[in-house]
């Protein structure tokens, strides 16, 4: 009698097996991907204890890279953050506050050099909402805007809005996000909910067929240092809810054991290639 379950089960295993090697039940391949680096400017900080509520940075300073990046999912496209403000492009820096700023080119000059041009970009997505993510969004009016929702709700009221006037005044396609997006339906491109930095703060999973899993922090964490201290930004929105995102990107980073950026992190944006070269 066992001997007759045994190989009624393992002859179920087996058939089971076979329908998973048909070419009928294949999963649908995922279109060919890229990813390119993109210069959104710099930032040099005069006072780091800002980073820091428990004065890990007191008398410190550091330069700060603004990176964004462009997703290329088949024929269609996603840029990840927009960087500092396009007028800054080719000015000399601005200093306001103990941060100076400054911008060599504008994103959609960049993008022209790839033959990327505004009209070709689907998704624009903010990691937040912080004026050195979102300074160039509105040059691509015709992309569906993916933000989290709290953080697009505190721009509308905002000297920010006008970063955003396609999508608040045009009539733009506008995806608010509660909850991590799988954003082309089959796992390769995964916009995280991180909240803590502000209310609706996200970071980006892109899964490269030869590079491999690859995660952009947003503002999460904003150097090295920072990410190895867990220094949690007097700024921050909510200091337990960046904490508690702080161990959901580590474990996840552990797990697929993903090639992490901080896209404020000079020696992190480094571990791509140099635009105009993709990472594939």
């Amino acid at each position: 009698m066992m001997k007759t379950m045994f190989a009624r089960a393992a002859s179920a295993v087996a058939c089971a097996m076979i329908a998973l090697a048909a070419p009928g039940s294949a999963q649908p391949a995922i279109p060919h991907m890229q990813m390119w680096r993109l210069d959104c400017g710099t930032i040099d900080v005069a006072d780091l204890d800002a980073f820091s509520d428990t004065y890990l940075y007191v008398g410190q300073k550091k330069r700060l890279t603004d990176s964004c990046y462009l997703v290329r999912h088949g024929e269609n496209y996603l840029l990840w953050d927009t960087g500092l403000p396009g007028e800054l492009a080719g000015k000399p820096p601005l200093t306001s506050d103990g941060y100076t700023t400054s911008l060599g080119s504008r994103l959609v000059d960049q993008l022209r050099g790839i033959g990327v041009t505004p009209d070709k970009v689907n998704f624009v997505g903010i990691s937040h909402n912080h004026f050195d993510h979102i300074g160039q969004a509105a040059d691509f009016p015709k992309a569906t805007l993916l933000i989290g929702a709290e953080d697009l709700e505190a721009t509308k009221k905002s000297d920010a809005a006008a970063r955003f006037a396609p999508w608040l005044k045009g009539g733009a396609k506008v995806q608010e996000t509660k909850g991590d997006l799988d954003v082309f339906g089959d796992g390769s491109v995964i916009v995280l909910d991180m909240p803590g930095h502000t209310d609706g703060h996200q970071s980006l999973l892109v899964r490269l067929p030869r590079t491999g899993p690859v995660l952009l922090t947003g503002d999460l964490f904003h150097f090295t240092e920072n990410m190895q201290k867990h220094g949690v930004p007097g700024f921050n929105a909510d200091r337990s809810a960046t904490l508690a995102s702080f161990d959901r990107f580590e474990t996840i980073a552990k797990t697929l054991k993903a090639r992490v950026i901080i896209q404020h992190e000079l020696r992190d944006v480094a571990k791509l290639p140099a635009f105009p070269t993709p990472a594939e």
